[in-house]
């Protein structure tokens, strides 16, 4: 189990880290001094979210490196789990916020929280939803 989580782990951890880098440079462009308060807030809590979830990805690889050659191997894997779904659901919150702060500064317009609820519904179904459903419905009892 140990080999797959790391797995899922890397491609976790590429995506936040593109992620969290492009959000890292916003705060530099001239841009910036143009958001209003509240979507420098919203960058704020973006960029916190993101380094959280960055965390989170790169824990279990901190913890088999740490833990490693110790006989802790199913402890170890538990807890790297929780870390990893910890990170997808910062990963989440990180691209919700991101997608809500972009959409705001592109369009201005009303539909924004639709639009990101909306795609905030696909990632849970896509995420969370379907991987539950086929464990209830295929996981012998």
């Amino acid at each position: 189990m140990w080999q797959e989580l790391i797995q899922e782990v890397r491609v976790a951890q590429m995506g936040v880290q593109i992620l969290f880098g492009f959000l890292l440079t916003v705060v530099f462009t001239p841009k910036y001094d143009d958001l209003t308060d509240t979507d420098q807030t919203i960058y704020l809590v973006t960029v916190v979210l993101g380094a959280c979830a960055t965390g989170a990805l790169i824990g279990p690889v901190s913890l088999h490196r740490l833990v490693s050659g110790r006989r802790v191997k199913p402890q170890a894997v538990r807890l790297a789990s929780r870390l990893t779904l910890l990170g997808l659901v910062l990963l989440l919150a990180t691209t919700t916020a991101s997608l809500l702060l972009i959409l705001r500064v592109a369009t201005h317009d009303g539909f924004v929280p639709y639009l990101v609820a909306g795609v905030v519904g696909w990632y849970l179904l896509c995420w969370f939803v379907l991987p539950l459903w086929v464990r209830h419905r295929h996981t012998s009892k």
